[in-house]
């Protein structure tokens, strides 16, 4: 099993940053993959980033590259998001999640271990 908490999430302007968080419990962290997906109010739930195990490998959806960078540090068992150039339009609920696959998963479904979300919010 499991267990992520995300943090990090806020109130921003249009152009600003925010960095979100996601710690994982047990001694699994160097073993899972992790993504982070954002589901916005009547929108279905997307995968922004996501990053390999070893974190040598990564995806971002084209919504976000060039302003997001996931990272993660295996000693501290935390998945980091660092959102720059923030939009309206990125507004939504944050989650984390997490998956004992090799590579970098896009799909919702590819991932077995969620956490409870962080909102953000870009205002224009």
């Amino acid at each position: 099993q499991v267990q992520l908490v995300e943090s990090g999430g806020g109130l921003v302007q249009a152009g600003g940053s925010l960095e979100l968080s996601c710690v994982a419990s047990g001694r699994t962290f160097s073993r899972i993959a992790l993504g982070w997906f954002r589901q916005a109010p009547g929108k279905e739930r997307e995968l922004v980033s996501a990053i390999s195990r070893s974190g040598t490998s990564s995806y971002y959806a084209d919504s976000v590259k060039g302003r997001f960078t996931i990272t993660r540090d295996n000693a501290k068992n935390t998945v980091y998001l660092r959102m720059n150039s923030l939009k309206p339009e990125d507004t939504a609920v944050y989650y984390c999640a997490a998956n004992f696959g090799t590579g970098v998963r896009a799909e919702v479904n590819a991932y077995d271990y969620w956490g409870q979300g962080t909102q953000v919010t870009v205002s224009s």
